[in-house]
This record gives C-alpha cells, structure tokens and sequence, in this order.
C-alpha cells in the first residue's frame, strides 16, 4: 500500500469559468499553508478558451477574446504559464497540488510524475502515447502527451507558491474539431504561429472512449501511486475561490 495520500475531488464549475480556475487557486493556497492535503481535482468544464498571463500582454487579446466568444468560448486567464489552451465538454481539466517547501527544487520531479499518470491511465484504455512536444503544437510544452508524434492529446502546466506548487492541465478525450475551430483564429489575433493539424484527441487513437472512461481510468492509476481519499470542496475553499474569482476573466 502508497504510504502516500492525496484527496481526490470529482468537482468543477462548468457554469462559471472564473470560479472553476479561482477554485484550482483556492486549492493551492490551502494545501501550501497546510490546511488541506495533497489534492487531486478531475472536471470536465464547459466551454473556455483559458489564456495564459502572456496571451494577456498581446496586443490581439482583445480581438482574441472576442474571437473566442463569437464560437461560444468563454474567456478565463488560467492559473499556470503557457500560451491559449481550450476546454469543452470532450475534455477533462485535471490538477495536482502538493505541498512542499522549496517548490522550485521539483518542477520537473512533478511534470514527469503527472504525465506519468497521464500514459498510464491512456495505457489501461488501450491507448498508447508518448510525452514531447509536436513542433507546431499548440499551446507548445515539453511535457506535452501525444499520439504517434502527431497529435497532442494533452497539455501541462504548473505554478508555485511558498508551500506549495499546482501541476494543472487539459486532457482531450473526444472533440478536436471545436478546438481547432476556435483557435485558428484565437491564434491569429495573439500572433501565434502554429499547426492546427496538431490537435487531436483520445478518441481519434481509440473510438468509443468517453470522458468517464478515462476519468475512471485516472483515478485508478492514481491508487498505484497513492492512497486517495475520496474527497469534496470544503466551504472555506469554495468561499476563498469565490473571491478569487473575478481576478480570472479578462
């Protein structure tokens, strides 16, 4: 038995884009300052374009935004870097945050386990994929997850505070075609250059496969490494996020 212990929270907000990223915020300030545990949250949000602090200093955003909007994607600016990102219903939004005093020392300690868990839980499905960047991708990371070399079924971040760090990110279970709809012209308005043959998703590798399918699958890959506690918000985090909130929507 993981002599390791993390609380796993199956909740999101799909109807209000800044409470749903203020809440990964809420999370991670409780957990550094030692009033939650090691959190797991797995949602699945509605539709958002989530900006990275970057995309914010462009000067396209607001074009961008508008763009966004005009196909039906609300705007939030998400809690870790990178570039503009998408989440709809044929996605899940995952994060993992740890407590830990020198955050910085395990950046990349963190990114591998996550994507780690990422392959792992693909695998069970029958879904085989490999972590790296596609050149051309969007929202380009070194610890993106991809199928084949060709397309990127998932993207990661991460944020550190004193106490503590967030390892957040998007898997895309089935959809790719709004994502590619909506950032082609997110994109041009940010001065992007990018591929938007790049984009792909979980169903496109194995048909069939659904959101909670690999939900399940995640949250059984995670017994391997830790005990999960099956876990709800509490008050005080939904309370902390709600005033969070409006710091996230551009």
């Amino acid at each position: 038995m993981p002599n390791r212990s993390t609380a796993v929270v199956l909740q999101g907000f799909d109807d209000d884009v800044g409470l749903d990223t203020a809440t990964s915020q809420a999370i991670l300030e409780r957990v550094a300052a030692g009033d939650l545990p090691e959190t797991f949250r797995i949602s699945s949000p509605g539709r958002v374009l989530a900006f990275g602090r970057r995309d914010r200093l462009e000067p396209g955003f607001d074009d961008a935004v508008r763009a966004a909007h005009a196909l039906g994607f609300a705007s939030v600016i998400r809690l870790p870097g990178g570039r503009a990102a998408v989440f709809h219903e044929g996605t899940i939004s995952f994060s993992w945050t740890t407590p830990d005093p020198d955050p910085v020392r395990g950046i990349r300690r963190r990114f591998v386990e996550t994507t780690e868990v990422l392959l792992n839980a693909l695998a069970r499905l029958g879904v085989e994929a490999s972590v790296g960047e596609i050149p051309g991708e969007y929202c380009p990371g070194e610890f993106s997850v991809n199928a084949g070399g060709v397309i990127k079924l998932a993207g990661l971040g991460q944020r550190l505070t004193r106490g503590g760090a967030h390892v957040g990110g998007v898997l895309v279970v089935d959809g790719a075609g709004p994502i590619r709809e909506v950032l082609v012209p997110v994109y041009a308005a940010l001065g992007i250059d990018w591929d938007p043959t790049t984009v792909g998703a979980v169903s496109d590798v194995r048909p069939g496969i659904d959101v909670p399918s690999v939900v399940d699958s995640l949250v059984q890959t995670l017994t391997t490494r830790t005990t999960i506690v099956e876990s709800e918000l509490d008050p005080a985090t939904v309370d902390r996020a709600m005033g969070l909130a409006k710091r996230h929507v551009p």
